[in-house]
C-alpha cells in the first residue's frame, strides 16, 4: 500500500511539473498561416536564396540568442519554472523575425533573394497578428517568466554582448525546425518521430525528411 501511495505521488508530481507547458495547444487558427510560412521555407528555397545566392560561406552578424535551435527549445523547457508554450511561439516569432530583419538589411535592393527574404517577413508579421489575436481572444497576456523577458531585451539592444556570425541557411534552417517543434499541433509528424527531438533532425534522416 505504502509503495502504491508513493507511486502514485509521483505520478502526480511529474503531471505538476509538465502541466505548464502541455495545458494550452496552437490554435487552429495560426496552422492556416503556419501552412502558407512552411511552404516558402522550403529546403530547395532556402538554399537557393539563402545559400547558392550568396557567396561561399557567407555570414551575418546575429544576437547569440537568435541562433535558435531545437536543443535550445529543450534547455528552456527544462530550466525556466512556469514556461508556457504561447511564451515559447512568441520568443520563436520575435526571434526570427529579427533575423529576417538583419538579412534583408544587408541585401542590396537588386539582390536576389530580397524578395524572398522580404516576403518571408511580411508573412512571420502576419503569423505574428494572427497569434496576438488569438491570445487576445482568450485573454492570455500573461507575463513570460523573467528569463524569457531576458532574452527579448538581449535581442532587442544593439549595443548587448555575445554576437555569433552565422550562415543565413543555418539560421532559416533553425527557423524551420524549431517551427515544427513549436507549432506541432499544425505539422503531423511521421510515426514515432517527433520534431522537438534533436535526433530527428540530423543528417541521417534527411533521405526520410528531405525538407529538414
Amino acid at each position: 500500500m505504502t509503495c502504491s501511495a508513493a507511486c502514485l505521488m509521483g505520478l502526480l508530481m511529474g503531471c505538476l511539473w509538465v502541466m505548464p507547458m502541455v495545458k494550452t495547444s496552437t490554435p487552429a487558427d495560426l496552422c492556416k498561416p503556419m501552412h502558407t510560412l512552411k511552404a516558402s521555407l522550403n529546403f530547395t528555397n532556402r538554399r537557393q536564396y539563402m545559400k547558392h545566392n550568396f557567396p561561399i560561406n557567407y555570414t551575418i552578424r546575429v544576437h547569440y540568442e537568435e541562433v535558435f535551435r531545437v536543443s535550445n527549445i529543450s534547455r528552456l523547457k527544462a530550466h525556466v519554472p512556469g514556461l508556457q508554450l504561447g511564451d515559447l511561439q512568441e520568443l520563436w516569432l520575435l526571434v526570427n523575425q529579427e533575423i529576417l530583419k538583419k538579412v534583408v538589411r544587408v541585401l542590396p535592393e537588386r539582390h536576389p533573394s530580397r524578395r524572398y527574404s522580404s516576403n518571408l517577413e511580411d508573412l512571420l508579421r502576419k503569423v505574428q497578428q494572427v497569434f496576438q489575436t488569438v491570445r487576445d481572444r482568450q485573454h492570455e497576456e500573461s507575463e513570460p517568466p523573467e528569463q524569457i523577458q531576458e532574452i527579448w531585451e538581449r535581442v532587442w539592444d544593439p549595443e548587448a554582448a555575445g554576437w555569433k556570425w552565422v550562415k543565413p541557411k543555418a539560421l532559416l534552417d533553425n527557423c524551420y525546425r524549431t517551427m515544427h517543434c513549436l507549432f506541432s499541433d499544425c505539422f503531423q509528424a511521421p510515426e514515432q518521430e517527433d520534431y522537438c527531438d534533436v535526433r530527428h533532425w540530423r543528417k541521417g534522416n534527411k533521405k526520410q525528411h528531405p525538407q529538414a
